[in-house]
């Protein structure tokens, strides 16, 4: 009896306990969030603002050169 109180009771401990772990370790960013951030502070160091941050950041996102999308090329024209 006294041992399965005590598993009983160990087992609602670590249950109990499991998410304070759990918050404690850090996620590691995925590969898409670290692309991201790269391009994202790419992005701020050229000082990029509207359609040619946008551009930049689809191009760098896609995984192409940032070469390829020059920041001075002139916005592409707006779908209608």
């Amino acid at each position: 009896m006294k041992t399965w109180m005590f598993a009983a009771a160990a087992a609602v401990l670590v249950a109990q306990l499991n998410p304070v772990l759990a918050a404690d370790a850090p996620k590691k960013p995925t590969a898409q969030q670290e692309k991201m951030k790269t391009c994202n502070k790419d992005a701020k160091d050229k000082a990029l603002k509207g359609d040619e941050r946008k551009a930049f950041m689809k191009s760098c996102l896609s995984n192409k050169s940032t070469a390829a999308a020059p920041a001075a090329s002139a916005p592409a024209p707006k779908k209608k």
